[in-house]
């Protein structure tokens, strides 16, 4: 345990010298919808339609940022529990059990059907710890805002560089540059719980570091999905989620 704590602290440290050069974007203003906007095709607004489901909370992604102002720590509990269950954590418990039961991983849970089952309720039951620990607990007491704030107008090489970049710094709750420590230490902190139910075999230090490195992988693709969220929520006419 205290390997794993001083190697995530080693790595939040580490982070910590380009935090002062980083600009994070701000939250999107509040934009009213009317009939004659979503029915428009005048290119001058598409700007503005792109990102009109931002002012609505998103059941497939709840953590999107929709305006400014800062969370309570019940907010951000609200948050924890709205992301343990949205759509996309299922989606991911989902494809994440379908790959292990390829792969065999862990070896534990078999290959049969109960196998699946079984990985995909470990890979619910850690996503509802990360958020817990880390968009709960940990974002309140060090005061971080858990929100993804969609940064507008980039190219897909900065697109990539920010979905890395939002691994290790967020804002705190007055919208400054912070280590992320709820976004690095919670999943750790899921991961060493998951040592309680993973099967014998897949515990330990090492097991436990292979699993949390794959969640910051996660972690970066949903980030980058994050980022485009607008625009292919938009592309596939799902505003009304």
């Amino acid at each position: 345990m205290r390997r794993l704590l001083l190697i995530a602290l080693s790595g939040c440290l580490i982070c910590k010298h380009v935090i002062a050069q980083q600009k994070l974007p701000d939250a999107p203003a509040a934009v009213q919808q009317s009939g004659t906007e979503r029915e428009s095709p005048n290119p001058l607004q598409s700007g503005v339609a792109m990102f009109l489901t931002l002012q609505k909370e998103s059941v497939v992604f709840p953590d999107l940022a929709t305006a400014h102002g800062r969370l309570s720590g019940w907010n951000k509990c609200e948050l924890a529990a709205n992301n343990s269950v949205a759509l996309s954590t299922f989606g991911g418990a989902l494809v994440g059990a379908a790959v292990g039961q390829a792969r065999n991983k862990p070896a534990g849970y078999g290959q049969e059907l109960g196998g699946y089952g079984k990985r995909f309720g470990a890979d619910m039951v850690r996503a509802a710890s990360y958020n817990l620990f880390g968009t709960c607990l940990l974002a309140s007491v060090t005061y971080e805002d858990p929100r993804f704030y969609v940064k507008k107008q980039v190219s897909f090489r900065d697109s990539l560089k920010y979905a890395a970049l939002r691994l290790v710094i967020t804002r705190n709750d007055s919208g400054a540059p912070v280590v992320n420590y709820s976004g690095l230490l919670g999943p750790l902190a899921g991961e060493t719980l998951a040592n309680a139910y993973y099967p014998q075999g897949s515990r330990g230090v090492g097991s436990t570091l292979i699993r949390y490195s794959t969640d910051m992988g996660w972690r970066f693709g949903g980030n980058l999905l994050r980022q485009y969220w607008p625009r292919i929520n938009r592309r596939l006419q799902l505003a009304s989620e």
